[in-house]
């Protein structure tokens, strides 16, 4: 009889170790699997674990292009066997593609960020004529801010254009973006495991939106301090807030277990989800600053399927 364990799906061993740890405390081991080295035999059964993906949309950013079809592969394979699969082929789909979350986040009824999709490059200037400025320019399959710009003007977007100074998309499509502008340079991260809100975090854009909350990117300053935080917890953001609670019904519909939705709130009012992360890491000063982790809720909540009669007895 095999210890009963859970298999995570990842592209990136160096975000792995407050999960390893958080596992290590509930007694279930965790078991790596990363989507750059993957072998299936379709004629052999997918192991009893349950299946957690943490699929990246940047995983083309550190060497692993293929990564999304990757995970399809073997979240395809568990889901057709019966495994129990946390964050499935559905959440993989919508973690590598903002139309398809705009797409989900507008039929629910919330509002989202007036954006147009371009896949061909040589249309993108007509596209921005037609959009108006200001906006900004990100990419469908993004990750870290990966594309994101401002432009005030169309010129500046087509000079930009011929002296080739943008990005091209790994999966060639351009977004175009209205430009929403908060109060303060901050925008909100709701983080929710086992499909429930877990906390809110105030994340600092004052230097931009390339951020990275997990453990691994907390570098020293120059003169070897850490750094002031750019990610604070959110006390007043509750469970009882309207689009976290209209989040999580969006995300009960789609299966997603666990995630983080990032919002706008708006100098004119709104409030503006404008992505979706289905692969989250937690920043070490608010985790340290709450009862409960979020990676400790996650270990909890996966550690509870793993001990589950059908995976009890492997």
């Amino acid at each position: 009889m095999s210890e009963p364990t859970a298999l995570v799906l990842h592209d990136n061993p160096d975000w792995l170790p407050p999960f390893e740890r958080a596992f290590d405390r509930v007694g279930v081991p965790l078991e790596p699997l990363h989507l750059g080295d993957v072998t299936l035999d379709l004629a052999e059964a997918p192991p009893r674990s349950v299946h957690w993906s943490r699929l990246s949309a940047s995983a083309h950013t550190r060497g692993v292009p293929h990564a999304p079809e990757a995970a399809q592969a073997v979240l395809s394979r568990a889901e057709a066997a019966g495994r129990r699969v946390v964050n499935g082929t559905r959440a993989a789909a919508l973690e590598v593609s903002k139309v398809r979350q705009y797409a989900l986040l507008r039929a629910a009824g919330l509002d989202v960020p007036r954006t147009v999709a371009v896949t061909d490059r040589r249309a993108l200037r007509a596209a921005a004529e037609q959009f108006g400025a200001p906006f900004i320019t990100k990419h469908n399959r993004g990750g870290k801010g990966l594309g994101v710009q401002r432009f005030d003007d169309v010129e500046t977007f087509a000079a930009a254009l011929d002296a080739d100074l943008l990005d091209a998309p790994v999966d060639g499509v351009w977004l175009l973006q209205e430009l929403l502008v908060a109060p303060e340079p901050f925008v909100t991260r709701a983080e929710f495991v086992g499909g429930r809100f877990h906390y809110a975090v105030r994340v600092d854009t004052s230097t931009g939106f390339e951020l990275c909350p997990a453990e691994a990117c907390a570098l020293p300053g120059a003169d070897g301090a850490a750094p002031p935080p750019l990610f604070a917890l959110r006390p007043e953001v509750t469970a009882d807030h309207p689009l976290v609670a209209a989040l999580e019904r969006l995300l009960a519909q789609q299966g997603i277990e666990i995630a983080g939705v990032e919002f706008f709130e708006t100098v004119d009012g709104r409030t503006v989800p404008y992505d979706i992360n289905t692969n989250t890491n937690y920043s070490p000063d608010v985790e340290a600053s709450v009862e409960v982790p979020a990676a400790d809720a996650i270990a909890q909540f996966v550690a509870g399927l793993v001990r589950e009669p059908e995976h009890a007895t492997i």
